[in-house]
């Protein structure tokens, strides 16, 4: 093992997370009761130009009166793009007047370290001038080629960096891919064209401590199509994915829980490493198969995420 590691920055439950226009109100109080883990009030691309300013307000109100912590949600704002004139203000209005009641700022289209860094230096400034205690998280959506390409160093561009997502819709255009199906497979393509993507992601965010997070799967009247990439980004080893639709977020939250079938396994592999290193053996023999201290470091992954699970329902 490199003496160099970094561990996870924030541990957070994101197994889900819903998406909610700031423009539509009406879908606040039942975003606040579903049973998604995280929620993000989006100003971006859900929210028309006429509609940013009302939007803006909205948010602002609904992290004021709805009690998200106390619903077991975490609450993110997902701002305008630092290439527009609404960013900043979404940022010093939000954060001044409701900063306390939030928990993460989601960076639309990141391309370069610098982007995450002018965040980062405003919440910084306005968490000072106001006084809040309670730090602010800044997440990552890496949706163009660009910020594909820079990912290794967008993921160490702030501490206050916990996460990143998959953008799929804004990635496929900025490749010129040949699809208009959000998070869809292309049938000419010889398997999942999105496949690199989120494993380079993905890789980004384990070195350097950070949850990594599935986008968007458009077609929410196709619940086999949304399980079928929720899966593949699973088994690579995605903490979550995207709800565009309440449809969605009981299939996102069964396939990122690891099945009780599992979480025995993981817990009878950890008992029996346990008494081997009694007995002064490195390894051991479970169900006719060798497990040794890599076993154990996978086990340990489910075990927590199960412990993860528990606690929010207990809670």
């Amino acid at each position: 093992m490199s003496h160099t590691r970094t561990p996870e920055r924030t541990q957070r439950l994101q197994r889900s997370e819903l998406a909610v226009p700031g423009s539509n109100p009406g879908m606040f109080e039942k975003a606040a009761a579903s049973n998604a883990d995280y929620v993000f009030l989006d100003l971006e691309d859900a929210v028309a130009p006429d509609d940013k300013l009302a939007a803006r307000a909205n948010i602002i109100q609904a992290l004021k009166d709805i009690d998200w912590r106390g619903l077991g949600k975490t609450i993110s704002i997902r701002i305008n793009g630092l290439d527009t004139h609404y960013m900043y203000r979404d940022v010093v209005e939000i954060v001044e007047q409701a900063g306390e009641f939030l928990d993460t700022i989601l960076i639309p289209k990141v391309g370069v370290p610098g982007d995450v860094y002018m965040v980062d230096a405003m919440v910084s400034q306005i968490e000072t001038a106001v006084g809040l205690s309670r730090r602010i998280g800044l997440e990552a959506l890496i949706e163009t080629t660009l910020g594909m390409a820079n990912v290794e160093a967008i993921a160490t561009s702030s501490e206050r960096l916990e996460a990143m997502h998959f953008g799929v819709a804004d990635y496929a255009a900025s490749c010129r891919a040949r699809t208009t199906n959000i998070g869809g497979l292309n049938a000419d393509y010889p398997g999942d064209q999105w496949h690199n993507g989120l494993s380079r992601m993905l890789v980004a965010c384990r070195a350097y401590g950070l949850r990594p997070v599935d986008g968007p799967f458009g077609d929410f009247n196709d619940p086999e199509g949304f399980q079928l990439a929720a899966r593949r980004a699973a088994a690579l080893g995605y903490d979550g994915k995207w709800a565009i639709h309440p449809s969605q977020l009981d299939l996102a939250n069964d396939v990122f829980s690891p099945p009780a079938t599992e979480v025995d396994r993981a817990k009878r592999i950890l008992l029996a490493l346990e008494e081997a290193a009694a007995e002064g053996r490195g390894a051991a023999q479970l169900d006719g198969r060798m497990i040794d201290a890599a076993s154990a470091r996978m086990a340990e992954n489910v075990v927590v995420m199960d412990d993860a699970i528990q606690a929010k329902s207990r809670a």
